[in-house]
């Protein structure tokens, strides 16, 4: 194309040929309005920007602004060197540790392939020996080699995982005693280190002291079925690649192989001990176990209780048949009480009554006409007196009493005419015999 020619266009199609070619294959839906929630992080850049009034560009540059403070943060806060560490002599890399070596001790296991990275790059441009060689250590290049090991360890991820199944360091030391109130506070970190050696995940936390049964067994059981990838190889003696002899290498191989089994038998025994040690001293076991012998002393006491009802109802038969022979042996006793006094107090008023009898005939000179009784006289009222008085029925002493009583002060015939009265009675009544009486009843 020349200069100053036009380029040829398609002529534009006009707005009526577009709406006639346009074919409608659906409908659109009514607007409707709906409120939108922010969720998971978005909530929270939602929530920090209403708390502190930013709008979207100001709270994204500001967020952007810590994390760099962070960063160099973290960059300025570099492990102090050991000086023995820095002697360490390359050969024995299988003892240094590879954390400490890139100043990572504080995050182990847990750090990122990002960090050990930075960390290592750090470390190179602190220990390079061309930079050692500027200030005339030209040979001095031991703790270089021991920054290029732990790197090619830690970044390798068999070498790096065979190295944490050996490193003691990120070990937490089970606590030899326990209370209630710290035993959730320091058996957590001891199982939260062991966890990082599981196949399985994720492990179930050890709770706390509100934590359900079902939990808590879910717990021991991962524990006590615990599978672990823990592989000792790390420890393996180093086999000599001289090619000199192939059963010295097969040889240390297999010794290599048996140790290994010993370290992971030895391993297992010992987390085996470590969960036996946390479930002994675990106060949700002590609770549940109160709590299942109270459950089971409850449903004992139901199944027993119609055993109960009739040891009770038998209970308070038998108390009430020993309350009713207890009434009963009482009201005997104070029947017999009561007769053996009436008994005594017939007796006591016979005895009266006779006595008021006999002290009549006194009284009266045996109702002698002289001021001195004969021997015959004495002894013929005597005899009518010992005649009438068995003959006397219940109650008639007292009334033979009482009318000699009544007649005293109107003279000794008045007296004698109430033994008349009486012997005449009983003379009537045939109870009395006439011949048995010679001076009363006349």
């Amino acid at each position: 194309m020349s200069a100053g020619e036009s380029i040829k266009l398609y002529p534009a199609t006009s707005k009526q040929a577009v709406e006639a070619s346009f074919v409608p294959n659906g409908k659109i839906s009514p607007v409707v309005r709906r409120s939108v929630e922010p969720v998971g992080p978005f909530f929270l850049a939602h929530a920090r920007r209403q708390r502190h009034g930013r709008t979207f560009s100001e709270d994204e540059r500001l967020e952007k602004k810590d994390e760099k403070k962070e960063e160099v943060k973290e960059e300025s806060e570099d492990e102090e060197e050991d000086p023995s560490m820095l002697q360490a002599d390359p050969k024995d890399w299988k003892q240094q540790d590879h954390y400490a070596v890139l100043g990572l001790s504080k995050y182990r296991y847990k750090a990122t392939l990002e960090q050990i990275k930075k960390a290592h790059l750090k470390k190179v441009l602190k220990h390079h020996p061309d930079k050692k060689a500027a200030t005339g250590n030209i040979n001095d290049d031991s703790f270089f080699k021991c920054i290029q090991k732990a790197n090619e360890i830690l970044t390798d991820a068999t070498k790096r995982r065979q190295y944490d199944s050996v490193d003691e360091n990120a070990e937490v030391e089970a606590p030899e005693s326990t209370t209630e109130e710290n035993f959730f506070e320091l058996w957590a970190p001891v199982f939260d280190a062991e966890a990082r050696f599981s196949k399985k995940q994720p492990v179930p936390g050890l709770g706390t002291i509100e934590s359900s049964r079902p939990d808590v067994e879910k717990f021991y059981n991962f524990w006590y079925n615990f599978d672990s990838w823990r592989t000792f190889e790390y420890l393996d003696k180093d086999i000599p690649d001289d090619g000199e002899s192939r059963d010295n290498k097969r040889y240390q191989e297999k010794k290599n192989r048996s140790e290994r089994q010993k370290n992971k038998a030895r391993d297992n025994a010992r987390l085996r001990q470590l969960v036996d040690t946390a479930l002994a001293s675990d106060p949700r076991i002590k609770l549940f176990k109160q709590q299942e012998k109270a459950a089971k002393e409850a449903r004992k006491w139901e199944r027993d209780a119609g055993a109960r009802e009739a040891a009770a109802a038998a209970q308070k038969k038998k108390e009430e048949e020993e309350r009713i022979a207890a009434e009963e042996a009482s009201a005997k006793a104070a029947a017999s009480a009561q007769n053996k006094k009436a008994k005594e107090d017939k007796k006591k008023a016979q005895k009266r009554d006779k006595k008021i009898v006999k002290n009549a005939l006194k009284d009266f000179n045996y109702f002698s006409e002289t001021d001195v009784p004969s021997p015959t006289q004495v002894d013929t009222v005597l005899k009518d007196t010992d005649a009438l008085m068995p003959k006397l029925g219940d109650g008639e002493l007292a009334s033979l009493a009482a009318d000699i009583t009544a007649q005293k002060d109107s003279g000794a015939a008045a007296v004698k005419g109430v033994f008349d009265k009486y012997a005449k009675m009983f003379i009537e009544r045939g109870s009395l015999n006439p011949s048995e009486v010679v001076f009363f009843g006349k």
